[in-house]
């Protein structure tokens, strides 16, 4: 069992950056794949980022990529997902997801079924 908890979430102005954290508890967080996922207001929850737990690949959504950046501190147990040029459309609430997948695959890590583990979510509102 493993227990997550996302912070850092909040108000920021379009443009600015926010740094998200996952710190899990309960268990040795390097042996475990991380997720983040997001849903906004009316909408599906939708894939973020994910980091692999062995080689610390990380695969990214289209919306996302080359604004947001996922990278882990297994020392500290805490995954984290920096994001800069933030839009009003990256509003939402952004939840950290884990599970022991051996998968290095974007296909599988993408997918919200393949996590065991959730957070409780943290609330991420960007201003025009």
């Amino acid at each position: 069992q493993v227990q997550l908890v996302e912070s850092g979430g909040g108000l920021v102005q379009a443009g600015g950056s926010l740094r998200l954290s996952c710190t899990a508890s309960g268990r040795t967080f390097s042996s475990y794949a991380v997720g983040w996922f997001r849903q906004a207001p009316g909408k599906e929850r939708e894939f973020v980022a994910a980091i692999t737990w062995s080689s610390g690949r990380t695969y990214y959504a289209d919306s996302v990529k080359g604004r947001f950046t996922i990278s882990r501190d297994n020392a500290v147990n805490t995954v984290y997902l920096q994001m800069n040029s933030l839009k009003p459309e990256d509003t939402a609430i952004y939840y950290c997801a884990a599970d022991r997948h051996r998968s290095e695959s974007w296909l599988i890590l993408s997918q919200q079924r393949t996590y065991e583990y959730w957070g409780q979510g943290t609330q991420v509102t960007v201003s025009s």
